[in-house]
This record gives C-alpha cells, sequence and structure tokens, in this order.
C-alpha cells in the first residue's frame, strides 16, 4: 500500500506545472472534449510508465543491494532538482490535432512523457519498490489527478495554483527520501 500512496503524491506533485501539464492545458484549450483528452492521458501514461516500471524492476535484479540502495537515492536527489526547475511547453510544440483529440492526447502524451522527470521518478519507484503493479497504479493516478484540473478547468485553474510554492514542495519530498535512501545504505 505504501508503493501506491507514495507513487500516487510523489507523481501528482511532481507533474504540476510539468510540460505535460502545459500539454493538457493545450489540448484542453485546442479540443474542449475533457473525456478524450483524460482518456488519452491516462492510456499514454499507462503505457509509457509500466515500461518505465518494467526498466526499474528489471534494473532491481541486476544490481546488489548495496549498489541499488546508491542509485535510488542519487536518482531521487536528481529528480528534486529537476522538479525545481520550472517546465515550459516550446512555441510551436503544441499539438495540430488532425487526428482527433484522443489519438491526438495519446500521441503527444506518450511521447513528451519519454525521459520526463515523472517517467524517471517512476524508474525509482520501481526500483525502491517491489510491487511494480502498484508503482504504475500510483504514478498513473498521480499523473491523473494532476491533469484532471488542467483539463476539466483549463488555463484558470493553472493560474490559481501557486506552482513554485508546489515545485518545492515535491523537490523536498524527492530530496528527503534521497537522503533517507542514501543514510540508510551510508550508515548500514
Amino acid at each position: 500500500m505504501e508503493a501506491l500512496l507514495f507513487s500516487t503524491v510523489a507523481v501528482c506533485l511532481a507533474e504540476i506545472g510539468d510540460k505535460t501539464q502545459l500539454l493538457a492545458l493545450v489540448l484542453a484549450a485546442r479540443f474542449r472534449k475533457p473525456w478524450p483528452i483524460m482518456a488519452g492521458i491516462l492510456f499514454a501514461t499507462l503505457a509509457n510508465h509500466t515500461a518505465a516500471a518494467w526498466a526499474g524492476a528489471w534494473l532491481s535484479g541486476w544490481l546488489s543491494p548495496q549498489a541499488l540502495g546508491w542509485l535510488v537515492g542519487g536518482s531521487f536527489l536528481a529528480i528534486a532538482a529537476w522538479t525545481l526547475v520550472p517546465d515550459r511547453l516550446e512555441e510551436g510544440a503544441g499539438p495540430k490535432g488532425r487526428h482527433g483529440a484522443f489519438l491526438t492526447t495519446l500521441v503527444a502524451f506518450f511521447l513528451v512523457e519519454i525521459g520526463d522527470k515523472t517517467q524517471v521518478a517512476t524508474v525509482a519507484l520501481a526500483l525502491k519498490y517491489p510491487q511494480t503493479a502498484l508503482v504504475v497504479v500510483g504514478t498513473t493516478l498521480g499523473m491523473l489527478l494532476a491533469n484532471a484540473p488542467a483539463v476539466g478547468l483549463g488555463s484558470v485553474t493553472a493560474r490559481r495554483i501557486p506552482l513554485r510554492a508546489v515545485r518545492y514542495a515535491a523537490g523536498a519530498i524527492f530530496a528527503g527520501l534521497g537522503i533517507a535512501t542514501l543514510a540508510r545504505f551510508a550508515f548500514a
């Protein structure tokens, strides 16, 4: 249960202000069809985070517990630093929308999520927690929780959320987890 809860909260916080959330705002403004957009986000995230969690689980089988601890701790510290850098959707990077709201969202979200901090966080969470399915469900739920307001309420919501404070909170959570993980292995 810890894997599910922590994965949900960590990715939800990390996603606020992320480029994929900005993409969700652009898609909502472009198509004005929240349900197909949310379905596209769901399926893109499930595919992307399943692959990321599988990679994390595979890596965990190849690494010694000591190396695994250092990798996970270092990854969480890197994600903490990365979380503090605000994302921007580059000019002209918005979806073209020739294939409808669902397919455009599915493809755009999957591609933009590749190498994103929430995907890297999913790998790290799968390294930390052996319950890979719960990590995937949690990270996907976190993505949906963070993006639903952006899709449902559009840019009005984004202007009212204190993105800097949320980024700092997410950074602090990842930093705390990284420090705790490293300390456990440094003093073991």
